[in-house]
C-alpha cells in the first residue's frame, strides 16, 4: 500500500502543474497615448507627434508654489484631412475635428534649478471626441 501511495504522488504532483491557471484580471487602462519629442503617437483619432517644448514653468517637486506653471508643446497633429501644428498647454485643451485634445501629463518633474534636456520629455495625451 505504501509503494502505491508513493506511485501516485508524482502522478498528483504533475497533474496540479498542468492544471490551467485562472486568467488574471485585466488592468485598467489609463487611455492616455504618451510620446517623446518626435515621436509620433496615435491618441483615439488624431495623430500627434510632439516637436518643441516652448515653455516649462512648472513648480519643482516638494516646492511650494503660489501657481502651478504650465508647459506649452508645439505639435504637429495628423488627421484623415491633412496635418497642421498647434500649440498645446497643460493648463487647457485645444480643439480639433470633432473634438478635444489634452496634454495630460509632462515628465520628468523637476527638482528647483534642474533643467530636462528635450531627450528627457515625455508627454502624456488624450483625445476627447465628438464634443
Amino acid at each position: 500500500m505504501r509503494n502505491s501511495l508513493l506511485l501516485l504522488l508524482p502522478a498528483a504532483l504533475v497533474s496540479c502543474a498542468a492544471a490551467p491557471q485562472a486568467a488574471s484580471a485585466p488592468q485598467p487602462q489609463d487611455n492616455i497615448a504618451r510620446a517623446a519629442l518626435g515621436e509620433r503617437v496615435y491618441v483615439d483619432g488624431p495623430h500627434v507627434t510632439p516637436l518643441e517644448v516652448l515653455e516649462d514653468s512648472r513648480c519643482p517637486i516638494n516646492a511650494r508654489c503660489v501657481w502651478a506653471g504650465r508647459v506649452r508643446v508645439s505639435v504637429k497633429i495628423d488627421l484623415g484631412s491633412g496635418s497642421a501644428n498647434y500649440i498645446i498647454g497643460n493648463d487647457e485643451p485645444i480643439r480639433i475635428a470633432d473634438g478635444h485634445l489634452s496634454l495630460e501629463e509632462v515628465q520628468p518633474s523637476l527638482k528647483a534649478g534642474e533643467k530636462a534636456a528635450p531627450g528627457d520629455y515625455r508627454f502624456g495625451f488624450t483625445f476627447a471626441g465628438g464634443l
